[in-house]
């Protein structure tokens, strides 16, 4: 796991430094970098060393010194893909980088390379026959990459924090990222926080010719369902065919992800994701160890659990307890690191696992992606009972059974009902294109509009939200709330957050629900076996109830909350004097007194408020 950087068109040897040196938390193991002066070009690296601590060494040239390559990430084929590569004839110097058969791999398949590997990564390949670079992220977008064509100058690195270090790139911010960011509670790509600096989004290619600097860019992958059945009937057939599947395929998508030539450990919340990706990860050759977090506020304390299981499991167990204190003492530096303001609390205990677990592992494996994949969230709830809502109560009252439920009292409790029931009554009130992102976002098209002092055009705010809803209308509602999960939350607010959480403190985190195959396998289970009887991960919990507790397959989904409105209401986060053009200071000192004075719960607004303000 790494940092990668570069630029051509104009810039010196000081401007890459200077690049490199703000992406030294991704690779404090080592650095490299390379440079030409006509045309210019610049390839820079920063190494945490994870495979072939001496064969590995960026940037990495081919035998013929033609092509180069710096890469971010892990290929778990890599061993699968040299074999081929040397049945083909290719000759490897290195004894087992699967950096050098990225090299060997785009010389054999060109710029349809990615499409064979399986891992997460973020690469640049400068291919001096051809004069152009090669860019691509991984299906998922596990490793960010962003690029920015200004004043002549093509730049690309892991950070935006690196690629504003370039004196060409400038950073101004942008309105329309800062609405988005309002809207979602993460900037979705291909935005980010600055005009004119994108992140490539995942499963894309990006291609440059360095000296005329044309360029093109495109997907090379997507993720599409590949059942299209209709009927909501479950062969019990089926569904043992499909559990017996996926236990066989998580089981090698794990050990796929284990080799490492440094400690490799797991994360454990105590939920049945992390807890399945253990069970498959257990051998009788040794003790793995596990790591875990927990709240002294008991509402969002998950400890009993993870305890419970590391029990069940027998695995050597570290855990750790987030108290307000604990937090308030590493969120300065926390902010600071983000790179690009994100509105998930949970960056927060995440860190602080990441950063007790690097004291043990520099590889974790963890359960990301397994939410997304079998309908784990509370919106997958609310869809099929608002359904029917919609349905059968006229629009006309929507408003006045949303006044009602302001009644409720407001309680800062994890994901308290009074919470619950407005988010999902406001959001409902609107077309179902829009039901995601406003159960999900922190403020409503109105709170936008008064925030940002103009009115708010949908189309252009949740354009991507609508855009694979628009795309997939001839899919089920659940369906096409999946994909909202996985092409934008998951993208842009999960692994966003796990890569920064982890690389804040150079931890690789590796997550084996994303395997390719695995997914390719999960595309063609229909909703109905995943969403059954009002439980989610209904297959997956029936595929692995033979390896976990009953205590855990039965469990209702918890989360990794953080008490931010609590924390707020206590007055125990001081309030940002935020002064910026396009926000109305007065409207968000509005929402503040009214979450104060337990009027209504603002918890994620205020929270997104208090990032961007650190942050910037």
């Amino acid at each position: 796991m790494c940092g990668i950087t570069g630029f051509t068109g104009h810039g010196t040897k000081s401007n890459g430094l200077a690049m490199m040196r703000s992406l030294f938390h991704r690779g404090p193991d080592a650095d490299g970098f390379w440079m030409q002066h006509d045309p210019i070009l610049f390839m820079g690296h920063q190494r945490l060393s994870i495979l072939d601590h001496d064969g590995g060494a960026q940037p990495m040239w081919s035998d013929d010194h033609r092509l180069c390559v710096v890469f971010n990430g892990e290929i778990y084929n890599h061993l699968q893909l040299r074999k081929s590569l040397i049945n083909k004839g290719f000759t490897f110097r290195s004894d087992h980088s699967d950096t050098e058969v990225l090299l060997y791999a785009y010389r054999q398949w060109g710029m349809d390379m990615p499409e064979q590997l399986n891992g997460m990564w973020a690469f640049a390949i400068l291919d001096l026959d051809r004069t152009c670079l090669f860019l691509s992220r991984d299906r998922f977008g596990q490793k960010p990459l962003y690029y920015s064509f200004q004043n002549q100058v093509f730049a690309f690195s892991s950070e935006l924090k690196s690629i504003i270090q370039h004196p060409d790139i400038h950073a101004n911010i942008s309105k329309k990222a800062l609405m988005k960011y309002y809207a979602y509670g993460y900037i979705p790509a291909p935005y980010s926080l600055y005009e004119t600096i994108y992140k490539l989004p995942a499963g894309h290619n990006l291609w440059i010719d360095y000296r005329s600097l044309n360029h093109k860019k495109w997907a090379y992958w997507d993720y599409e369902i590949k059942s299209h059945a209709k009927k909501n009937k479950v062969s019990q057939k089926q569904l043992k065919d499909w559990s017996e599947q996926l236990v066989d395929s998580l089981k090698q998508a794990v050990h796929l992800r284990m080799p490492a030539d440094v400690p490799v450990g797991f994360f454990l919340s105590g939920g049945m994701d992390s807890a399945s990706v253990v069970a498959m990860g257990r051998t009788n050759a040794q003790t793995i160890q596990t790591f875990s977090i927990g709240f002294q506020e008991r509402s969002f304390d998950e400890s009993p659990y993870s305890k419970f299981l590391s029990k069940y499991f027998k695995t050597r167990h570290y855990h750790d307890i987030l108290s307000l204190e604990k937090a308030r003492n590493i969120l300065p530096s926390l902010i600071n690191k983000l790179d690009e303001p994100m509105g998930d609390a949970s960056f927060v205990p995440t860190a602080l696992l990441c950063q007790q677990t690097r004291k043990k592992v520099t590889v974790a494996l963890g359960g990301d992606g397994a939410d997304e994949l079998f309908l784990g969230y509370d919106p997958f709830h609310a869809a099929r009972m608002f359904q029917l809502y919609q349905k059968f109560v006229p629009r006309p009252i929507h408003d006045s059974i949303l006044a009602l439920a302001s009644l409720v009292p407001v309680s800062f409790g994890h994901m308290s009902p009074g919470f619950i029931l407005r988010k999902s009554l406001a959001g409902v009130s609107y077309p179902q294109k829009l039901w995601n992102p406003l159960w999900m976002g922190p403020l409503s098209p109105k709170q936008l509009a008064e925030l940002f002092n103009e009115p708010i055009d949908l189309e252009d705010i949740y354009e991507e939200a609508i855009y694979y809803w628009e795309k997939n209308a001839h899919l089920s509602l659940m369906d096409k709330a999946q994909i909202f999960f996985i092409k934008l939350y998951l993208q842009d607010s999960i692994l966003t957050k796990i890569d920064r959480a982890s690389m804040i403190h150079s931890l690789e985190v590796r997550s084996p629900f994303l395997d390719i195959r695995f997914v390719d396998l999960v595309r063609q289970i229909p909703w109905y076996f995943k969403y059954r009887f009002f439980k989610t991960k209904y297959i997956l919990k029936q595929a692995f109830k033979q390896y976990l507790p009953d205590k855990i397959i039965k469990r209702k989904k918890h989360g990794f909350g953080v008490p931010v409105g609590q924390w707020f209401y206590e007055r125990k986060l001081q309030w940002p004097s935020l002064e910026m053009t396009h926000l109305n200071r007065q409207v968000a000192d509005l929402y503040k007194n009214e979450h104060l004075q337990q009027i209504n719960d603002h918890r994620l607004f205020l929270w997104n408020h208090w990032v961007l303000s650190n942050y910037l």
